[in-house]
Order: C-alpha cells, then structure tokens, then sequence
C-alpha cells in the first residue's frame, strides 16, 4: 500500500509465550492442489524469499508430485530440461549449469521414492511454511513518530518490519497476547480476524461433526497407506518376478550357448578322429612299402655280392655299386623306422581325439539333463479445547483467553513441534550439505539485499519472525500505536 495509512492500532499483552508454529491442511484435494501451485508461483516468481538450498529441496518434491518415482530408465538426463523449478536469482547466483542444477535436483529426489502425489505436496507446503516471508501481507505504515515502517499480519499474529529487511521483525505480538485492537482501515482489520479466526479455530476443541470428519480422514489415511503397502508390496513381488525371470532367460541362453559350443567341440573332435585315422592309415601303409623296398633292397645287395667279378675294374665298379645299394638300404631304413615312429604317434593322437570325443559327449549329456533354477521366492515387504470465543462491537475487537486452556493446547502443540523438529533434523543436515557443495560456485557480486540479510541471519543463529517475541513488560498494559 503506497504512503502513509491512517490507521491506529493498540496492542496489550496479557502474557507472553513463544509462538507455536503450526500446519494448515487444506480438505479438498483441488483446493489443496490449487494452494500449492499458488505457493510454488509465489517463491519463483520471487513474492517469497528463499534460499538456493532450500530451493532445489522444494524443487525436488514438485518434481515427485509431478512425475511420480524416480526411473533411471525412465528420467533421463535432460528430461527437466523445460521445466521451472528454481527462482532466476538463485540460478544466477552461482557459476552452476542447467545440467549441474539437475544433477542436484535428481539426488534428492531419487530419495523420495514411495511418496505419493499429496504427501509430496505435503512435504512441499511445510518446507515453505518455514520460510520467513511465507503467509505474510506486508503494509506500509507510519508510527506517531513519522517513522515508515511495514506491518506484517499472517497466522501467527502481527509484526513490525524495517522496510529495508522484510525478513527479521523488529518486534512481533502473537495472536494470543493481543486482547484489544483498535483500527480505522476496514482492510486490514479484515485481514486480522482472517487471521486471528483461524488461529482461534486451530485451537478450539472439535465439534462433534468435525471429530467424525477427521476420524474417516484417519481411516482413509490408513486405507490408502495399506493400499500403498500393497501396491509396493505387488511391485516388489513383480520386479523379483522379472528378475527370477530375467536371470531364467540369461541361465538358458547360457546353456544354450555351451551346448552349442560342446556340440561344436564334438563336431571337430569327430572330423579330428576322422582325419587322425586316415592319416594313420596312409602312415601304415607307407612304412610298409617302405619296408618291401628295404627287403629288395637287401636282396639285390646279395644277389650282387653273389655274382663273381673277374676283372679288377668290374670288382671295384662292383664294389661301388653295393656300396652304393648299402647306403640306399641304410637311408630306406631309415625312413622306414621315421615313418613307423610317425604312424605310432598318429595312433597315440587318434586316441587322445577320441577320449576328447568321449568328453564332450559326456560335458554335452550333462547339460542337456542339469536342472533349470529354481524360482525364487520374493519375500514380501513389511507392512509396514475449549477456548474462549471473540466478540466484536462496534469499532473493537476482544478476545478473552483461559490459562487452563492454553497450557493443554501449549502441550499438544509442543509435542507437534518435538516431533515436526526430529523429523527437519536429517533434513537441515542435508540442506547444509548442499549450501556448503555449492557456496565455492556462488557469485557474490550478484547477491540481492535479501541474500545478504537472510545469511546475517543465519550467522546469528536464524533470528526470524518466529524467534523475535517481544520481551514480558514489567508493568501492566502498554497499548502500541501504529
């Protein structure tokens, strides 16, 4: 709201405690589905200040609501490359690649598998609840002093800003500690008793209609847990069936394939023994002619020495030629002990090709009678107050508490918040995980005013809306004016 609004607020506090934060379930699922797309154009479109961690964290459950659970055969590398998931300022902030942010964005959300659709969006809404702009209606105001400020109104109550930090309050008053109020600017009181309704009906016992509503939206959570567990249970059953399957198929083509090797072993080893044979026989045979022409051989030689020589000359022509018919005897038999030893050795190999035969015959019986793998079994998953009304007269508003009341409900929404705060705790880990990965790519020069002041809030220890309760005043009631 442009300049200065004339409008006069009062403030007494009764007594002061620490605001309990707390979640707004939306009934419907349309109207759930139409406030989280609300939200999510809210933080890109930069209406809601967040932080890069937080951001891609908040991008990975969106990606789970939209494509469900994470395939790696499915969601390839590039398949968010359309997508918006981040706020320009923080994809400009860093020296990181569109591929680089996905790589980010698919680790985390590998790790929501088994999330359904409305748990995703769920998660969704209570990370950005947390974030220091999240639900505030920000107006320019100016104290009695002249001083411009901003008046933030949202469910936890009222609080004033600095117009240069919209993030840390300079004081806040919960709802619960505000008794009176008065205004002039019908705007902004609406928004109050917006605001202030649903604080009141966060914290008032349920009516009868309300407790039957939240009873059979207890039996349909459960209804649709079970089912989930049944459907994961049936898909871990198929997925092992396929494995079984697979690794079925994988086994017998495996013996198909070493049958077909020993049936080609046996084929060589056949054509081997064949071709061993032969040789063997053709070997036999020729030590045997050799053999014949080795005994004519010796028989010529004594038919020559037989035959009397008269003349010197025809005794040493003689004695030539049967020294000449000794050598061709000695290198016939010679050859013929070289092709006897040849033969004996093509015996040897042709009773070792055979053995070979008998063997791969064997190796080919036995695998043509081994018995197939059995199926395996899958083994199946786990299954895993009263409080016052507020009257409104005329130009007032009034609200009366009860102590008793409050400390029921004080203790109810401790609890919630114990347990909200074990279950953020592996989560904060991991976000601190991200921003220290990602801080050495961060460009300085180009942080916004809103970067800078959220990490002076962190290296104070995270001072936020929720942590800046204004202190008890040590006197009664000090009406504040705006």
């Amino acid at each position: 709201m442009a300049g200065a609004i004339a409008s006069r607020m009062s403030f007494s506090s009764l007594k002061r405690k620490q605001p309990k934060t707390f979640t707004v379930r939306i009934v419907t699922m349309d109207a759930e589905m139409e406030f989280n797309c609300e939200v999510k154009k809210q933080i890109l479109d930069e209406k809601i200040y967040c932080p890069p961690e937080a951001s891609v964290l908040l991008a990975s459950y969106a990606v789970q609501a939209k494509y469900g659970d994470y395939d790696p055969t499915v969601h390839k590398r590039g398949f968010l490359a359309q997508e918006e998931l981040l706020p320009k300022r923080v994809i400009n902030l860093y020296q990181m690649t569109p591929e680089m942010w996905e790589e980010r964005i698919t680790a985390w959300y590998a790790e929501h598998r088994g999330r359904a659709r409305d748990e995703a969006e769920m998660e969704y809404l209570k990370i950005a609840q947390d974030l220091e702009m999240y639900g505030v209606n920000y107006f320019a105001i100016r104290n009695k002093k002249g001083t411009e400020l901003l008046l933030g109104v949202d469910a936890l109550g009222l609080h004033i800003y600095d117009p240069e930090n919209r993030l840390t309050p300079k004081i806040s008053f919960p709802w619960n500690e505000i008794r009176n109020i008065s205004y002039s600017d019908k705007e902004i009181l609406q928004l109050c008793i917006g605001n202030h309704d649903l604080f009141m009906r966060r914290r008032k016992a349920d009516s009868l209609e309300v407790q039957q509503m939240k009873a059979q939206a207890r039996e349909e959570k459960a209804r649709k847990q079970m089912e989930r567990q049944r459907l994961a249970r049936e898909k871990q059953m198929r997925e092992e069936a396929e494995r079984t399957r697979d690794e079925l198929e994988r086994r017998l083509l495996q013996l198909k394939e070493e049958a077909t090797m020993a049936n080609e072993a046996l084929m060589r080893s056949e054509e081997t023994a064949d071709l061993l044979a032969e040789k063997a026989q053709i070997t036999e045979e020729e030590a045997k002619l050799l053999a014949q022409k080795a005994a004519e051989a010796e028989q010529e030689m004594q038919r020559i020495k037989a035959t009397a020589i008269r003349t010197e000359e025809e005794k040493r022509l003689m004695e030539q030629k049967v020294l000449e018919a000794e050598v061709l005897a000695l290198k016939m038999a010679e050859e013929s002990e070289r092709r006897a030893k040849e033969a004996d050795q093509l015996k040897q190999d042709l009773q070792e090709a055979r053995e070979a035969e008998r063997r791969a015959k064997q190796k080919l019986l036995e695998i043509a009678t081994k018995p197939t793998y059995p199926p395996m079994n899958p083994i199946p998953a786990p299954l895993p107050p009263d409080i016052p009304s507020f009257n409104l007269i005329g130009d007032s508003l009034s609200f009366d508490f009860k102590d008793t009341d409050m400390k029921r409900l004080s203790m109810e929404i401790e609890k919630e918040k114990v347990e909200y705060m074990e279950k953020s705790k592996h989560l904060q880990e991991q976000l601190n995980e991200l921003k220290t990965e990602i801080e050495a790519l961060k460009l300085k020069e180009r942080e916004t005013a809103l970067d800078i002041l959220h990490n002076e809030n962190s290296d104070r220890g995270g001072s936020s809306k929720h942590n800046t309760i204004k202190k008890p005043q040590a006197q009664g009631r000090r009406p504040i004016c705006i």
